[in-house]
């Protein structure tokens, strides 16, 4: 929604907009294009009244705004389908999809077409992602030229349309990265998600190009009826886009990818973890198929930053380092742990979780989700975020996970909050030690009260004479 707001921004639009509670990174965004945020929602946010508004798949009947809305029959429409109509109309929409990894890979697929444009200005994106790209340090880009680069979200699109989001944006090339049981909230299950993935995969014209994870049965069966080339990626033989040799060295990824049978080129980028290799390789891949030159592609990736809150360093404090990164599903969890065992080998990895995504605040993933907290060594839940709203036989019970963990020999513990959390861990970390904070959300301000809390620990040891 964010991202929307500063597309319309530049079509030249007047943009205000409501919230319950904005936080970063999305609400720095917004201050800095001067675009006005009210908060909390109230009727009289819609004073003057507008011409149009977005609503939000966050929102309900019962908000005071929907209300009035209704009431005095203001217009109204969803952000998918007003990203249609005004930027994906006319345009070579490039959809990148999945449960795992779409925000990574579009920002990914965005700056390999921006970095083309010093070849060819044609290449020139467009495009709206789900998080900040620090190469760009926005979250879109609207430019004259042909290609829009867009994250397909899978989840619904609004009160008044169940479908997803992802739907409404018509495919010229797609990528697919992973198809999972997630958003248990609107998915009864793991059928139900892959209904929603071959309907997207169904939209894509014949003279289109499907790029698609080759690790996954179920990737495998969404796009088995597809009517356009399909290109597979991954680590199998069978792969027309096959990853080898891949190695962590340095901060440095390298790795090579065989084209068909043949070296295509040798990569590397300063990202850690081998499904971010994934979503390089399937961002390379579709560029490639769209025209993109492989010498673009390589630089590109080689100057890739990477994407605000996920494995995002917030502070090093007393030789202790502070990692965000976005949470919202086990295998998630499970990755960036990963990823944070190879960057560092030697240290004691604390896992702190906030279970908040409407996945992971139900227990229908709980065995996935124990699994996953067993890579860290040391294991922190809080409280389920809003719990009151999951039925009590739906809901996670954390004392449950905890419990499971110290049963497996993994010293975990529960805290209610981000305010117990910090005031429980900071004096047992010691110097080498990496805190993985996990949430989709704020998580009250604990990616501030943790460093703080440390440097005040830390120059206390200082001043009296200890090893800080």
């Amino acid at each position: 929604m964010a991202s929307l707001a500063g597309l319309l921004q530049l079509q030249g639009h007047r943009v205000t907009g409501s919230d319950k509670a904005a936080y970063p990174p999305m609400s720095d965004l917004l201050r800095s294009l001067a675009i006005p945020v009210a908060e909390p929602y109230a009727e009289t946010n819609l004073d003057p009244r507008p011409d149009l508004v977005v609503i939000g798949n966050a929102l309900s009947r019962g908000n005071p705004e929907i209300e009035r809305i209704l009431d005095e029959r203001i217009s109204f429409t969803s952000m998918a389908a007003l990203l249609r109509e005004e930027f994906l109309k006319g345009r070579e929409s490039l959809v990148v999809a999945g449960t795992h990894g779409k925000t990574t890979t579009t920002s990914m697929l965005a700056w390999i077409y921006q970095t083309a444009t010093s070849r060819d200005a044609a290449f020139e994106p467009s495009f709206l992602i789900g998080g900040v790209a620090e190469n760009f340090r926005t979250s879109f880009q609207l430019k004259p030229t042909r290609t829009f680069i867009v994250e397909g979200d899978e989840y619904d699109t609004a009160f008044f349309d169940k479908g997803p989001k992802f739907l409404h944006y018509f495919p010229d090339g797609l990528i697919l990265t992973h198809v999972e049981f997630d958003h248990a909230d609107i998915y009864a299950d793991l059928g139900a998600v892959k209904t929603a993935f071959k309907r997207l995969v169904n939209l894509v014209p014949r003279r289109g190009l499907i790029v698609a994870y080759d690790g996954s049965e179920n990737v495998t069966e969404c796009v088995e009826k597809a009517l356009c080339r399909v290109e597979r990626y991954g680590f199998s033989g069978g792969a027309e886009w096959q990853i080898r040799n891949l190695k962590f060295e340095e901060g440095v990824s390298r790795w090579q990818v065989w084209h068909e049978g043949a070296l295509w080129a040798e990569l590397e980028m300063r990202m850690a973890g081998e499904h971010n290799v994934l979503n390089a390789t399937a961002a390379a891949a579709l560029a490639f198929g769209r025209g993109v030159s492989k010498d673009a592609i390589a630089e590109a990736l080689a100057t890739f930053k990477s994407v605000k809150r996920r494995l995002e360093l917030r502070a090093e404090v007393g030789g202790v380092t502070v990692i965000e990164d976005f949470a919202h599903h086990p295998t998630a969890i499970r990755e960036t742990l990963r990823a944070l065992r190879s960057v560092y080998p030697m240290a004691r990895l604390w896992a702190v979780l906030e279970p908040r995504s409407n996945t992971l605040r139900r227990k229908v993933l709980e065995a996935e989700l124990v699994a996953s907290l067993q890579m860290a060594d040391r294991v922190v839940l809080a409280g389920v975020y809003q719990q009151q709203r999951i039925p009590d036989g739906e809901r996670l019970h954390p004392e449950d996970v905890v419990d499971a963990l110290n049963r497996a020999g993994k010293p975990a513990e529960l805290l209610a909050d981000a305010d117990a959390i910090v005031s429980g861990i900071v004096p047992k970390l010691e110097p080498g030690d990496v805190v993985a904070i996990l949430s989709n959300g704020g998580f009250d301000g604990i990616y501030e009260k943790l460093p703080a809390r440390l440097r005040e620990r830390f120059a206390g040891a200082s001043a009296s004479g200890r090893p800080a």
